[in-house]
């Protein structure tokens, strides 16, 4: 399993407020079709006022192959294009992990 992580950050025209709405929702509604995608995840800061990042990404494929394919598709695009108008897309680090799972007692 190929997990990608992205610290996010917000456009400056944007509110943090106004962020999370857009990206947990429109965006998010774009983002769950990505063809291979087995995982989707954000999380939020507990004090926005505080953090360097507007929150996290993560996304599990199958496999880089997979990943590539699915940001490569149709969806894929739009999914880049839509982030491209809230997010700053040149702040933040990306990363691609083989996710270890120690413990998880959810």
């Amino acid at each position: 399993m190929i997990k990608l992580v992205n610290l996010v950050v917000r456009k400056p025209d944007y509110s943090h407020e106004e962020f999370v709405e857009r990206w947990t929702g429109e965006h998010a509604d774009i983002a769950k079709e990505l063809p291979g995608l087995q995982k989707y995840s954000t999380s939020l800061p507990t004090d926005p006022e505080r953090s360097s990042y507007d929150g996290i990404v993560e996304l599990y494929f199958e496999d880089m192959d997979a990943l590539k394919t699915a940001f490569s598709s149709e969806t894929g695009e739009r999914v880049n294009a839509d982030a491209a108008q809230f997010i700053d897309m040149e702040q933040g680090p990306t990363l691609y992990v083989d996710e270890t799972v120690q413990l998880d007692r959810t």
